[in-house]
């Protein structure tokens, strides 16, 4: 993901009708896959625990607090009201462990990114440049402090900073069949200050020297075979010889790339959108993944566009008119008392509403509750008036 500049501001103060409480984030059940999250300053200043909240918290229960968005961020509980917060009970769960220990932080929960350490906007930047969320740190970072010229935008959809790149060392293995090349200057590379090595251990070296003498084996073998179903047979009547086929055992993908010579360098990457996919997933590879803590790797639902598809989807899904789902299962009469019952909760409503919009207030459960008991108790008494006639 990447931010212009002016993109990430701080959010002061209530911003309307505050989210449903039944945000995922709030189920006893544990952490969110992704979601949208936001630090509070006002409760968590530096020097305290770091600390995260859900969006449904950030209005409810921190609507006038000082508060700046972190974007999103995977497999996270919300902290709201938990032993972080001292003198704060969250009010859509006031029952909450002291601590998420699933939980991860890092410098954006102070307002802090990139290598720089440095707040976003920076007021004492004078360089317009943009962000970059790393994908596996999930920090964000000046594309001009990764080591190369980013890609154009619509060329990559995903990053690996420089530190990740050195803790998933196996990523350079698929690099140069996959990742999108970094954009390069006329200038050399030894100006700009990159150095590029390439790096093979001797595990590498007896590993490729141990395949590539396996594979010389097997050609020499091959050729020895058809060399003896060539050969005319000498005694009258011998059948032909039996072709055993061995079953092959699943490939890995990666010790075939590693097998090949490739380039490490000391600089972030960039990656297509279905990248993902072409990782392998062979028992060996998957508890490399688990012993390095990224096996989200290989899932393609933990990005982040597949979390803004959802959440394209839904919104689509909730802009059915339920209302018409409704009238087209109903007789003529029906359609049309339903039709005026509608119609008057629609005006009610909007003029409840209203009101809360003039003064600047955000819309709680309560009042959303009192407005329909209202509602129904006007209903009642209008049906208790009517006469009925017989013809």
């Amino acid at each position: 993901r990447r931010l212009p500049e002016a993109a990430h501001r701080p959010r002061e103060g209530p911003a309307g009708a505050a989210p449903s409480p039944s945000n995922p984030s709030l189920s006893p059940q544990g952490a969110v896959k992704r979601q949208a999250l936001y630090a509070c300053s006002t409760c968590t200043p530096p020097g305290a625990e770091p600390a995260g909240i859900c969006l449904a918290c950030s209005y409810e229960c921190h609507g006038s607090h000082r508060l700046f968005e972190l974007y999103t961020k995977r497999n996270f509980r919300c902290d709201c009201g938990n032993s972080k917060f001292k003198n704060l009970q969250c009010k859509l769960l006031p029952e909450k462990g002291k601590v998420n220990s699933g939980n991860k932080y890092n410098d954006n929960f102070y307002g802090l990114y990139c290598t720089c350490k440095r707040p976003y906007p920076d007021p004492d930047d004078e360089i317009p440049d943009e962000m970059i969320q790393c994908i596996v740190c999930e920090d964000w970072f000046h594309g001009r402090h990764l080591g190369a010229i980013p890609p154009e935008s619509g060329d990559f959809h995903e990053m690996v900073c420089q530190a990740c790149m050195n803790h998933c060392h196996f990523l350079w293995a698929y690099a140069p069949q996959l990742a999108v090349p970094a954009l390069t200057k006329a200038t050399s590379l030894e100006d700009e200050g990159i150095v590029l090595n390439v790096e093979e251990s001797e595990e590498q070296k007896k590993e490729i020297k141990k395949e590539s003498g396996a594979e010389h084996q097997e050609v020499k073998e091959e050729e020895k075979q058809t060399e003896q179903f060539n050969e005319p047979s000498t005694s009258s009547g011998s059948a032909c010889p039996e072709i055993v086929t061995k079953s092959e055992e699943p490939a890995c993908k990666l010790k075939e790339l590693q097998s090949k010579q490739f380039l490490k360098k000391d600089t972030a990457t960039f990656w297509p959108s279905n990248w993902r996919s072409k990782l392998c997933t062979c028992a060996d590879c998957l508890k490399m993944y688990s012993e390095l803590e990224v096996p989200f790797l290989t899932d393609e639902y933990d990005t982040v566009l597949a979390y803004e598809n959802k959440g394209t989807s839904d919104q689509e899904t909730d802009r059915r008119d339920p209302l018409m789902d409704t009238l087209n299962s109903m007789n003529r009469v029906q359609q049309v008392e339903l039709i005026c019952e509608y119609n008057d909760l629609k005006t009610e409503l909007t003029d409840y509403l209203r009101r809360f919009a003039d003064e600047g207030t955000v819309v709680k459960r309560e009042d959303i509750q009192h407005f329909f008991e209202e509602f129904q108790s006007r209903k009642r008494r209008r049906t208790n008036r009517m006469q009925y006639y017989c013809s």
